[in-house]
């Protein structure tokens, strides 16, 4: 289960989850378009493309279908925007422009943290630049352990193959 918290100064959403599974494995899949497509979809919203350039300067987005619930009027959500870190397989960090945003041009950044931890990841997603946005720090509050829950779900699933054999 993941553990969420605001920093005090209100300005940052920090979720953090283990996955049993090596930070290559655990890196690969934040970038992988396929993978993320895979695991970062939910019944309420499912991303229908993602595309990320892995390299410091590069450009990344994504689009979801409609969701079936609205943000501020808006049920497609994109998400935009640069790679300020990458160091695989250790931290990747992107600004995050989102059109469901109360203030929609103004740029947050996440970044990822993975730490090796017996056998598995220690995997902290910091959301930040929040402390004007308010519903929205409410929103990734409760959105983010979602995100890392489902990121450990694809990750810790048996691949096809094993379970089909065991069938």
């Amino acid at each position: 289960m993941a553990t969420t918290v605001v920093t005090p100064d209100q300005d940052a959403v920090v979720s953090e989850i283990f996955i049993l599974a090596p930070p290559e494995r655990v890196f690969q899949a934040l970038i992988d378009p396929q993978q993320v497509c895979q695991w970062w979809t939910s019944k309420e919203c499912s991303i229908e493309s993602f595309a990320l350039e892995a390299k410091i300067g590069g450009r990344w987005c994504y689009d979801t279908g409609p969701s079936t619930h609205s943000v501020n009027g808006i049920r497609k959500f994109h998400c935009e925007g640069e790679v300020l870190e990458f160091d695989p397989p250790r931290r990747l960090a992107y600004s995050w422009i989102a059109n469901w945003h109360d203030q929609p041009s103004r740029h947050t950044i996440v970044r990822w943290e993975l730490f090796p931890s017996g056998k598995g990841t220690r995997v902290k997603v910091t959301h930040s630049g929040l402390s004007e946005l308010p519903n929205a720090r409410k929103d990734y509050s409760g959105g983010w352990p979602g995100v890392v829950g489902l990121l450990k779900n694809f990750l810790e699933k048996p691949p096809a193959l094993e379970t089909a054999k065991r069938a």
